[in-house]
Parts: structure tokens; sequence; C-alpha cells
């Protein structure tokens, strides 16, 4: 809820900065001038925020996110059809194929479970 109030009074001090500029469109996360975000609008404002880091811009991107939240619910054992619904993905097969590398821990944990259970 405070990230959310805090977004709040960064878009009215946006909106207030713009002026004229801003169009009104009601959304939460909008650019400086209150129009929808784009990739474009997305990549500026996080190599703004890299820049202020000591994490090299040519290697972390918006997708490196994208990937790290994979990793992490996959390393906390998440199932993998809950990652692939949080990911906005179709079906767990573009998950594990876009994502194999971070699902990686959720495949070898059902693998050991397997092997627990048909041990001879």
């Amino acid at each position: 809820m405070e990230a959310l109030k805090a977004q709040r009074a960064q878009q009215e001090a946006d909106k207030e900065a713009a002026g004229k500029r801003w169009m009104e469109h009601g959304l939460v996360f909008a650019s400086t001038v209150g129009t929808p975000l784009d990739s474009h609008n997305v990549r500026r404002a996080f190599r703004a925020v890299i820049a202020k880091t000591d994490l090299d811009p040519d290697k972390w991107t918006p997708r490196e996110l994208w990937h790290s939240f994979v990793s992490l619910l996959s390393d906390q054992g998440i199932p993998l059809e809950e990652i692939s619904r949080l990911a906005g993905h179709s079906s767990t097969a573009v998950t594990e194929l876009v994502c194999r590398k971070q699902i990686r821990p959720v495949l070898q944990e059902g693998a050991a479970a397997m092997d627990r259970i048909f041990k001879t």
C-alpha cells in the first residue's frame, strides 16, 4: 500500500511538472506526461535507476528483473504451474522453454521426489 501511495505522489508531481502536456488516461503507471508506458519509457527509466547504482548498465535490463523473479520463485519451491501463471505465460511449456535455467531447482526437486517415490 505504501508503494502505491508513493507512486500516486510521484504521479501528481509528474502531472504538475508536465502542465499542459499531461494527458490523463487514468493509469496507475504512466509516462511522465500521463501516456501509457511503452518499452522505451520502461528502458529509459530503468537505465536512470541503474545509473545510480554500481550495476553494469550493459548487463542489466528490465528483462533481468523478470528472470530474477522467476528464479526467486523457483528457488522457493513454487510449482512450475504457479510460476508460469505469475510470469504471464500461456502454458508451463513456455516457462520451461524461456526460463529453463531459472526453473532448474523446481525441476530438480520434482525429479528427486520421483526418485524417492519409485526407489527400489
